[in-house]
């Protein structure tokens, strides 16, 4: 791993950094290829628009930019981590005035190729609703560390989260679809859970390939009725399910397979 803070090379952050202290803080996370970041555009606009939620000064794009530029400089492939917090801050919650952000990019190695399908299980942990937050990707992340830490089998890939009124959400680190009926559909994000990049392109690629989509509240026994059922976010794009506790689907479904290429193609041709 390497990082830059502020555009200098860095191995850790300040400790009164307020994201440390209070999550006080906005990230992404998302693949580089050949020194090309994949859907760059999409994962600024998310970080100003959560900037803009929490009150946070808006991200200085160019430098952002210029730090990818530098870590990738070699033209390889990784992972790539933004970080954007209100910065350094006294105790207490009260933000301080005015803030001065701090940035981080830090470049990781490639992540390792996922199993062609994937096995997925209900997880207990419950998501807050909380409208404020819904759909950010800030740096609190309690309550994906609660629901990860449930199981150690390496043959499960990924837990289901539902919000405390039982409706399904999303996966630890992904966001969920299902086919049910004939219609694509994933759960409504307006109260809790993360709005993945790639969640989404899909949805736009599936409306325009002409397949009815619904964002829905559904309990997790809608699952039941699903004709087939993937995941998604900005690692491994979209990944099919074949199990969930019992329930098994052929893996990947029609909708899958005809989605993949069209998300590589718009990931290729929209940067």
């Amino acid at each position: 791993m390497s990082c830059l803070l502020d555009g200098r090379p860095a191995e850790a952050l300040p400790l009164d950094d307020r994201g440390v202290s209070y999550g006080d803080a906005l990230f992404e996370t998302l693949r580089v290829v050949a020194g090309r970041p994949e859907a760059w555009s999409d994962h600024l606009a998310r970080l100003a628009r959560g900037a803009a939620r929490l009150g946070l000064p808006d991200p200085d794009q160019g430098a952002l930019a210029a730090d990818v530029a530098h870590l990738f400089e070699d033209g390889g492939d990784g992972i790539l981590r933004l970080w954007w917090s209100r910065g350094s801050g006294g105790r207490g919650y009260r933000p301080p005035e005015p803030a001065t952000p701090r940035r981080m990019a830090c470049r990781f190695p490639p992540a390792t190729a996922p199993a062609a399908t994937a096995t997925v299980r209900h997880c207990r942990t419950r998501l807050a609703r909380q409208p404020l937050l819904a759909g950010l990707k800030h740096a609190n992340r309690l309550e994906q560390v609660l629901a990860r830490s449930e199981w150690n089998d390496p043959d499960i890939h990924e837990g289901l989260v539902c919000d405390t009124d039982g409706w399904l959400v999303e996966a630890v680190q992904s966001n969920l679809f299902w086919v049910r009926e004939g219609v694509l559909e994933t759960p409504d994000l307006s109260e809790s859970g993360v709005a993945g990049i790639i969640r989404n392109r899909v949805l736009n690629l599936a409306k325009g390939a002409g397949l009815p989509v619904r964002e829905v509240r559904r309990p997790p026994e809608a699952l039941t009725a699903a004709s087939e059922a993937f995941l998604t976010n900005s690692v491994v794009h979209l990944w099919p399910i074949a199990r969930c506790e019992g329930r098994e689907w052929p893996a990947p479904g029609p909708v899958a397979r005809e989605l993949v290429p069209r998300l590589s193609q718009d990931l290729e041709q929209r940067p």
